[in-house]
Parts: structure tokens; sequence; C-alpha cells
């Protein structure tokens, strides 16, 4: 009789890899998504076709399977004339402009989606993105092992909130509660937190109050988030997924009924990625935006948030509430082996003068 052979008998075979193309955004983004680190476990196929939907072009997805399972979606759009077969990373800017990637994925996967993104483009744009971002990081290592050239430009500094046991301090709570006071001399305070359900019906107040904003009144208000004529309508559609629904908040003061101050954030398990907050000038002599962010912080972290990443710019503030130097914020352009490397010096030079790119 012949002895039963152990496990470790066994020739470990490696997994097997397959590479496609989708004309159009996959189905199986999701599937990818939910399995991603749960700091970008939103970019979901929604998130995606909301950016399609606001801001144009014809996306392509490059799928990567491990055995079958799916563990990395690329989708991407033309970038410039199409002549130079260039292409970008859809999404939104805030918090970031990546792709989705299975947590643990295995340097193999993105070999073999750097192997076909190849016969289709020149170029690829992933950005803005994190330091240290999975998917963007991931592939990188792999087109410069492979002759590709990776250009980066710096975008901004990051700003990271750790909210510990003696956040916020109550003689900062105190003195919010003075100021507080004086401003519902204005009228009655509501202060609301709202969630799923409530969107997208509830950008119009927050909207409405962008519209009496300084970005309204300083800019051509294309940088709005939730106007018309801002990015509104990629806000709108990406809430069509429930389970984005379910990761938007936002804290809202209304003075005697009317929207005043908002504060509107995207929660990623223990993370929350603050997108855009404002209010409106009228009551700006009473700070009801730091009133209303300070009751949202003290919100979120009864509701188990530990970090608050406030992205780039306004420094000044975000330090005095506690936040941090976080991670760089980068464009990255990968030219594939070819002219197109060759070519690198040159498009480097014009890459990290054009600065922040929309």
């Amino acid at each position: 009789m012949n002895a039963p052979l152990s496990l470790a008998a066994f020739v470990r075979l490696p997994p097997v890899l397959r590479a496609e193309f989708v004309d159009g955004l996959a189905a199986g983004i999701d599937a990818v998504a939910e399995t991603a680190a749960p700091t970008h476990r939103f970019l979901r196929y929604q998130w995606f076709a909301g950016a399609i939907a606001a801001y144009g072009g014809h996306p392509r997805t490059l799928s990567v399977a491990e055995d079958g399972v799916p563990v990395l979606a690329l989708p991407f759009v033309g970038l410039g004339p199409g002549v130079l077969r260039l292409s970008a990373v859809p999404g939104s800017y805030w918090p970031f402009r990546s792709f989705p990637v299975a947590d643990g994925v295995t340097p193999p996967a993105f070999e073999a989606a750097l192997a076909v993104l190849a016969r289709a483009v020149n170029g690829l744009r992933i950005g803005p993105v994190y330091d240290g971002d999975p998917a963007a990081d991931g592939l990188i290592a792999a087109a410069r092992a492979r002759g590709w050239v990776a250009l980066d430009r710096f975008v901004a500094e990051s700003w990271l909130l750790e909210m510990g046991e003696d956040f916020p301090r109550g003689s900062t709570l105190r003195k919010n509660r003075f100021h507080e006071k004086h401003l519902a001399a204005h009228g009655a305070l509501d202060w609301r937190f709202l969630a799923g359900a409530d969107w997208p019906a509830a950008f119009a107040d927050l909207a409405s109050i962008e519209r009496r904003s300084w970005i309204a009144a300083r800019t051509d208000g294309r940088d709005a988030k939730f106007t018309d004529d801002g990015h509104g309508a990629f806000w709108a559609a990406a809430a069509g997924d429930p389970v984005l629904a379910a990761m938007f908040r936002a804290a809202l003061l209304t003075v005697d009924g009317a929207p005043a101050a908002f504060s509107f954030d995207l929660d990623a398990g223990a993370l929350r990625y603050a997108i855009a907050n404002s209010y409106d000038p009228a009551f700006a002599k009473h700070s009801p935006g730091k009133l209303l962010y300070y009751r949202n912080l003290v919100a979120a972290k009864a509701d188990g948030t530990e970090r608050i990443d406030w992205g780039a710019g306004d420094s000044g503030y975000k330090q005095v509430i506690g936040a941090e130097r976080g991670p760089a914020i980068r464009d990255w352009l990968l030219l594939r082996p070819g002219l197109p490397a060759l070519l690198g010096p040159l498009i480097g030079r014009w890459w990290r003068r054009s600065g922040q790119g929309g």
C-alpha cells in the first residue's frame, strides 16, 4: 500500500495571471474595490462613472485576475491629443485619483498589467496620489523594473489629525460654546449631520452656501465642489451608488432654517477624508465654520474615527486644531519603453513646471 503524500511533497505552481482590456468601465471594479485597503474602498465603479459623466472621456478598463479572482482594475481615459496615445486615471481630485487593487496584491499582477498597457498607451497619468499609495507605488515600481520612465511632480503636502484621548480640549469647547451664544443672536441654530439617504438631495444646501462663500466672490467658481458650474455633477452621480452614499458625511449648520456652514467628508474605516467646508460670510465674525467643524470632529470621534486626513492647503487653521504634516501629494506620468521613455528628460521638464493640474 502506498503511503499518502504530504502537501510539502507537491510543487506549488505560481498563480495564473490574466490581464485583459474592457471597452468601458468593467463591472468587476467593485469586486476589486471591496478587497482593497479600507482607505481605498471608495474607488468603486460609480466613482469612476461619476467622473466620466462630469468630466467626459471614453473609458477603458485594464483588469488583472489571479487564479480567476480580480485583483486589479485600472480605468483610464484619453489625455490630450489622440495621436500622443496618452491616458489618465479618471476620478475626483479629492481626496486623490487612484485605482483599486486588492489588499496585499503581489508585484506579478502589476507586471501583467504593464505588459498589456504598453500595447495600448504611450503614457499614463496617475494622480494626484499620496506617497505610499498602494496602487500607484506598485505600478511605478513594476514600470521602472520594465524600462518605463516614471516622472513625478509635487502637488502639495498633506495634513493629518490624530484624534487622541485628549482631543478636543475642554477649554476649546468652552470657548466654542461662548461663540455659539453670540452666533445665536442671528437666529435659531440647528446643527445637523447628513449621511446615506440624505444624498444627493442634500447637496443643494451645500451648494447654496458655496454660492455665497469666498469661492464665489474671489474666483470663477469652477473649484466649488457642489454647484452646477463646479463639481456638483460628479458628487451627485457618485452618490447614486448606495455604498458610496453611505461613506459620504456632512455636518450642516442652519441659522433660522437657512444653510450657513457645512463640512463634507468621506469615511474610509477609521480614517475620514475631509473633502470640503465653507460658510456664509455674513456670519464670519463668529467663525461658524470652525464651530461646526469642532462639532463634526467630536461626532466623528464618537463614531470611531481615529484620524482626519485634511488633504492639502490652508495649513494655518489645520495646525491650530492639531494637524501635522503628512505624506506628500504628487502627480505621476509613466512613459513606456521606446521613444516615449527616450523623450522622458524633455517631457519631465515640462511636466514638473506645469504644477498642479486638474
